[in-house]
């Protein structure tokens, strides 16, 4: 299998995994939600400097149904993540002299 490949077939399975799996993500709160909640610790909890953020608690805003806007986060998700990872590797990539020698 070529490299190509390999990565489409790889970008196809992340953005299936992140916005058809995620519909069926359980909406209970995660582990350490749950674990101030059973300690009682959950009402100091301080809301997030980014909580007004469009993709905050894993959803997008303007999106009314949660599990369609959870489903959308987690594409944009992936797609903002390909495109910084893309810009790194080209960023420090090895690069050939000019003059064609090592």
């Amino acid at each position: 299998m070529s490299a190509r490949r390999f990565f489409a077939v790889a970008l196809v399975v992340s953005l299936l995994v992140a916005g058809v799996a995620s519909y069926y993500a359980s909406s209970r709160p995660d582990g350490l939600e749950h674990v101030a909640e059973q300690t009682g610790f959950i009402d100091s909890a301080e809301e997030s400097a980014t909580a007004d953020s469009p993709l905050a608690d894993y959803e997008t805003s303007g999106v009314d149904d949660p599990r369609i806007s959870g489903g959308l986060a987690g594409v944009i998700g992936v797609v903002v993540m390909l495109v910084l990872s893309t810009g790194l590797f080209w960023l420090v990539r090895r690069r050939e002299p000019a003059d064609g020698t090592r």
